[in-house]
C-alpha cells in the first residue's frame, strides 16, 4: 500500500456523535460510543505510523446558510423527518462543531464544509495534493450514507485511491442505510476495509 495516505475523518464532531448536544436525530447512544471507540483506537495507531488526520466539520454561519438548499429546508419542514432541526445544526461557534475529543490531537488537520461533499468549495484537495502531497485516502466518519458516500464519489472522481472503513462509520438514518452505502462504495468507489484489517496493510 502507498505511504502517501491522510485519513478524511468526516463530521465526527459533538453535533453528531455526542447525545447531550446533537441537534438533529442521531445515532442511539450506545452507537455514538461504539464509533468513538473505534475510531480513536485506529487514530492513534495511525499517528504512530506518521499518517496525517484531516478533520471535516460541518459550521454555518447561520440558519440561512444551511437551509438555502431547498431539500434540507423542506426535510426541516416535515414534522417528524429525520432531519428535523436543521435550523439550528452545526451552527459557527457553537458546541456541536467542537470535534469529539477523543478523536483529536494537535497537529491535526480541520477543513471546514457547508454541504454534503468534503471537497465542495473547500480547500481539501490543496491541502491534500499540495500540502500533505498524498494521493490515497482513507475515508472514516458520519454519515456513511450522505457525507461519506459523496466524499467518496468526489475523492474517487479526483483519482484518489479510496478506503472506506466500515466500522468507524455508521448511519442516523439506520444500519440499512449504513449497509447500503458500504455496498455502493466496494462496487464503485473504492475498498471497503475493516480498521484493523487496513491497519495491517499499512
Amino acid at each position: 500500500m502507498t505511504k502517501n495516505i491522510a485519513v478524511v475523518s468526516i463530521d465526527m464532531h459533538r453535533g453528531h456523535l455526542d447525545p447531550e448536544v446533537a441537534t438533529l436525530p442521531l445515532l442511539p447512544a450506545e452507537r455514538c460510543e461504539t464509533v468513538i471507540k473505534k475510531t480513536a483506537e485506529f487514530y492513534r495507531a495511525l499517528r504512530k505510523k506518521g499518517v496525517p488526520i484531516v478533520h471535516i466539520v460541518t459550521s454555518y454561519r447561520d440558519a440561512e446558510e444551511s437551509l438555502s438548499n431547498p431539500h434540507w429546508k423542506r426535510k426541516n419542514d416535515e414534522p417528524n423527518s429525520t432531519r428535523k432541526g436543521m435550523e439550528k445544526h452545526n451552527l459557527e461557534g457553537s458546541v456541536q462543531t467542537e470535534i469529539i475529543p477523543e478523536l483529536y490531537e494537535e497537529g491535526d488537520y480541520i477543513v471546514i464544509k457547508k454541504r454534503y461533499s468534503a471537497f465542495y468549495q473547500t480547500d481539501l484537495e490543496f491541502l491534500l495534493r499540495r500540502y500533505l502531497k498524498v494521493d490515497s485516502l482513507i475515508i472514516t466518519g458520519i454519515n456513511t450514507s450522505s457525507c461519506c458516500l459523496c466524499t467518496s464519489f468526489d475523492a474517487t472522481n479526483r483519482d484518489f485511491t479510496v478506503y472506506m472503513v466500515e466500522d468507524c462509520m455508521d448511519s442516523m438514518d439506520g444500519r440499512e442505510f449504513h449497509e447500503a452505502a458500504l455496498l455502493i462504495m466496494n462496487r464503485i468507489i473504492g475498498q471497503v476495509v475493516g480498521a484493523d484489517e487496513l491497519l495491517e496493510r499499512i
